[in-house]
């Protein structure tokens, strides 16, 4: 449309209308939109410069190119029973007659016609064309066109061909014309309504409403324009039907008419490609509606690991505690019945009374905190298998669902990363949890706590168990209080040096249990604590690459959502816009 046809208003907004899709266009190069996809929608725009455009596709033998002689009222396309339009076929005004092949797929003929200054006609391969790549040409016009004439024949109305195109061409939002051509094999009118009818309810079915169907005969149209009599041509032109349809398209492109396809044709473009990427950002978060219950679902169970590791732990090194505890106590026992006046005779054999001490005071601690390491250990090692095998189970069930749902279908690379990360840290889970030597671990776990143990003790020792360790820890702690003094020293001074002797072992052996038990279980705590959070760790870092994928998924389809919100808004705005200038 050329802008001296505009008026002030109209221009303005041609302006606005254009800088606007540009903008769309750009946000929607941000979706992930096709290249193809794109390049249509710049045709949409390009075409708000470009004069009005009709395209005529049907099947071949329908009688396209004669219909478009027809219209023009000239000769000049070639016609035949065989397909004769092997490539799309722009018509348009030029100075003389003329065909340029642009290349296999494209020629333009031009034609001095006055009405070929206000419309370019396009005529198509069959739908039903034999070389398939021209019915993707076919596609690339339609979105850019005006009008639509579909032009099916009388004795083939409506194929299967042509019915699968129409529904192609439907989702582009078009003004689409039926035309009904060859309606002149008819010899009486009731089989002409018959078969008007069939079309009418079939493509009724597919637009949801009954389109315009205009029964027309090229032939006789043809031969109307070349027969000499008046009387004779009137009847022939009447009886071709083609008045009607020229009347139809002469008032449907009247200036406003003609103003609101053209303002509204790039506005349908880019309303159906945000449709697209709409259904596409829905179904993708469909899909990730799964992927996000499953990695909460790992969230949980690292989480709830976590959590259960950090109060399971105290209660059973308190357990540790408690039976150091009982040890202090039964040690100060001991010094009260052993440190007496009446067992002077026996405290000088300090052999002997480390003997005693050894048999009720330590007794069997180091066996009981040992045991119960031993239990800490297989609680730690036997939580970790579990987490990694509910871990597997999770990817395992989400890697079968994405199987089941991809079967048949060509995986996009969204989907074929996810996949690659599903395999790959599912491989990886599985590797540990087939490897996973529960003895191995256990082993591993208690040499670094007997090791944790003896570097903070209060003696430094060599590699020995948890038991003989703690066995030298306790009795070093009490070597000093069983030699006392020579038994010479205690025939004299017995009376006033064995309550003080006492009071001084007590007092030393409390210091020393306290000592003992907090740097014992500080041990045993530090080492637990960082087994557990290594455990964590390892979890956290095999389940990552799959959790972020899914978190930037997520944030990206809400971006998407958001943008995809704007650019309807902004589209609608549009839409009445161009309805306000009209």
């Amino acid at each position: 449309m050329r802008q001296t046809m505009l008026t002030d208003q109209q221009a303005t907004f041609l302006r606005d209308e254009k800088e606007a899709l540009a903008e769309i266009q750009m946000k929607l190069s941000e979706l992930e939109v096709s290249r193809a996809s794109l390049d249509i929608l710049q045709q949409a725009i390009l075409q708000l410069d470009e004069l009005f455009l009709v395209v005529v596709v049907g099947e071949f033998n329908a009688g396209k190119s004669a219909l478009v002689n027809a219209l023009l009222g000239e000769k000049i396309l070639p016609e035949g029973a065989t397909p004769t339009t092997s490539h799309v076929t722009l018509v348009k005004w030029g100075l003389q007659a003329a065909e340029q092949v642009m290349d296999e797929s494209l020629a333009i003929f031009t034609h001095p016609l006055p009405l070929l200054k206000e419309l370019n006609i396009v005529d198509t391969p069959g739908t039903n064309a034999i070389i398939r790549f021209h019915e993707r040409l076919t596609d690339e016009f339609v979105p850019r066109s005006d009008l639509v004439l579909f032009t099916t024949s009388a004795d083939h109305p409506l194929t299967e061909s042509e019915r699968q195109f129409l529904e192609r061409i439907l989702a582009w939002g078009k003004k689409i014309v039926f035309v009904l051509n060859k309606a002149d094999i008819f010899e009486d009118k009731a089989a002409l309504d018959e078969v008007s009818a069939f079309v009418l309810k079939h493509t009724s079915k597919l637009l949801g409403d009954a389109p315009e169907l205009f029964p027309v005969s090229a032939r006789l149209a043809q031969r109307a324009a070349s027969e000499p009599d008046p009387l004779q041509r009137a009847q022939l032109r009447a009886a071709s039907g083609l008045d009607a349809l020229e009347e139809y398209i002469t008032s449907t492109l009247d200036d406003r008419a003609r103003l609101q396809l053209k303002f509204g044709n790039p506005l349908g473009v880019a309303e159906n490609l945000v449709g697209q990427v709409d259904a596409s950002i829905q179904t993708q978060s469909s899909e990730l509606k799964i992927d996000r219950e499953t990695t909460t679902a790992l969230a949980a169970v690292v989480s709830g690991y976590e959590r259960e590791l950090n109060s399971e732990l105290p209660p059973r090194l308190a357990e540790i505690e408690t039976i150091l505890t009982r040890l202090e106590q039964r040690g100060l026992d001991f010094f009260d019945s052993t440190l007496r006046l009446t067992n002077i005779q026996q405290l000088v054999r300090g052999d002997k009374v480390r003997a005693d001490f050894e048999k009720y005071v330590l007794a069997d601690v180091p066996q009981q905190i040992e045991e119960q390491v031993q239990r800490m250990i297989d609680w730690l090692v036997q939580k970790d298998q579990r987490e990694w095998q509910q871990v597997m189970s999770y990817l395992q069930r989400r890697r079968s669902i994405n199987l089941d749902h991809i079967v048949g279908e060509v995986p996009n690379p969204r989907d074929t990363r996810r996949r690659e990360l599903i395999d790959s840290v599912g491989k990886t889970v599985q590797t540990i949890v087939d490897s996973y030597d529960r003895n191995l671990e256990a082993s591993q776990l208690a040499s670094a706590v007997e090791t944790a143990v003896a570097q903070t003790a209060l003696l430094e020792v060599g590699a020995v168990s948890l038991g003989a360790l703690l066995t030298t820890v306790v009795l070093s702690s009490s070597l000093d209080i069983t030699g006392i003094v020579a038994a010479g020293t205690l025939a004299i001074l017995g009376f006033f040096v064995i309550p003080y002797k006492r009071k001084q072992a007590k007092e030393a052996f409390i210091i020393k249990m306290k000592i003992l038990r907090t740097k014992l279980l500080t041990a045993l705590t530090d080492q637990f604590n960082n087994e557990a959070a290594g455990d964590v760790a390892r979890l956290k870092d095999s389940i990552t690459p799959y959790t972020r994928f899914i978190q930037a998924e997520l944030e990206r389809i809400e971006k998407s959502e958001t943008s995809l919100a704007t650019l309807r808004q902004k589209l609608s705005e549009l839409r009445a816009q161009s309805q306000s200038v009209l």
